[in-house]
């Protein structure tokens, strides 16, 4: 018989980040298992119910995002009655109050937290500031705690978890197209993903622009909060033809756009690992990044990408400068980070990693 496991996260798709595309992955890999989730209807547009891969996704409308605990909570206790869960699968903390108090009524369902948080750890604390002893009491209550990087592993650590499993994202390397590639010569594109929020830094990298040839450019994927300050300061500074903004895209649309750029960047003011830079090395673009938050786990400084220093635009400006000029630097940093995405961030793998350190406990 196939063991059942309830799912809690506040986004699922359509909304696309780091957390979804994780569960998507890792559920379509985990045969023997039934996967239910309960999540928040962000836009209220979504149905209230429907199968996405092997995920059976109930979604709560309600007026604020605020009541999703105790929503979710009842509606968790009205599936069990049917369903007798054998565990409950929190995605990130913030959706884990919920299981917290299933816990102490369903003794015998296994509790397991995930860590993908992306946002610094001050932050993450200070918006549950008036539930912050619950909070912490999410990570001592959980039976199974995992994290996809070893900061993230330390920041359970610190909230008094004893054990973490660091089990990382990954990458679909079936469709990635991984290919050999060359330095553009010439021109040079540098290609940013992500929301354009504050802790992504895409200012950085605008003004960075200022201390390199005119002959770089930089696309930036993805909309976000900040965009139209972004644009505005782009213009301000005479940049706005070497600066361009698409909206975010299709997975295949983003192939062809990593396939044009030259090289990633993402000066990342906090990271819980950063699943842009591991599609990026996925098809051979040397990284630049900070050392912040879970970069360190796979970017080691001249060997897999190159580090620049936090709000730094003329160090930024240096790494872009070594990546042009050093051509054997280029073909370095592309293979072996091709190398390390094969042998480590395989979702394939992945998959086996949860199972067997985690799920096939419960």
């Amino acid at each position: 018989m196939s063991k059942k496991i309830l799912i809690f996260s506040y986004a699922y798709f359509p909304l696309v980040g780091g957390a979804e595309v994780a569960i998507k992955e890792l559920t379509d890999r985990l045969i023997g298992f039934e996967f239910d989730m309960i999540t928040y209807n962000i836009f209220g547009k979504e149905k209230d119910f429907e199968k996405i891969g092997n995920v059976n996704v109930y979604r709560l409308t309600l007026p604020t995002k605020f009541l999703f605990p105790v929503f979710s909570f009842l509606k968790a206790i009205r599936l069990n009655k049917g369903r007798k869960y054998d565990a409950m699968w929190s995605m990130m903390v913030n959706a884990g109050f919920a299981p917290l108090f299933l816990k102490y009524i369903f003794s015998n369902i296994k509790f397991i937290l995930t860590l993908q948080e992306g946002d610094p750890i001050p932050q993450v604390k200070k918006r549950v500031w008036f539930v912050y002893p619950f909070f912490r009491m999410i990570f001592r209550k959980a039976d199974y705690v995992t994290a996809i990087s070893n900061y993230l592993a330390d920041f359970a650590k610190d909230m008094g978890t004893r054990d973490v499993d660091v089990i990382p994202n990954g990458v679909d390397l079936e469709k990635w197209r991984i290919k050999t590639r060359f330095r553009s010569q010439g021109s040079f594109l540098l290609i940013t993903t992500g929301r354009l929020v504050a802790k992504n830094a895409v200012d950085d990298v605008i003004r960075a622009l200022e201390f390199l040839p005119k002959s770089v450019s930089l696309r930036s994927v993805g909309g976000g909060a900040d965009e139209d300050s972004l644009r505005s300061l782009a213009k301000s500074l005479g940049l706005q033809k070497r600066v361009k903004f698409l909206p975010l895209v299709n997975h295949d649309a983003l192939v062809r756009l990593f396939e044009d750029a030259d090289a990633f960047i993402r000066p990342s003011l906090s990271e819980g690992l950063g699943n842009s830079f591991l599609e990026a090395m996925a098809v051979g673009l040397p990284i630049i990044g900070t050392k912040v938050g879970g970069i360190p786990d796979f970017l080691e400084d001249g060997q897999t990408g190159l580090f620049c220093r936090v709000r730094a635009p003329e160090d930024i400006a240096e790494k872009v400068k070594r990546l042009m000029d050093d051509q054997s630097l280029y073909a370095r940093l592309s293979q072996n980070g091709l190398a390390l995405i094969g042998s480590r961030y395989d979702w394939r793998n992945i998959a086996g990693d949860f199972e067997r350190k985690i799920l096939s406990k419960i």
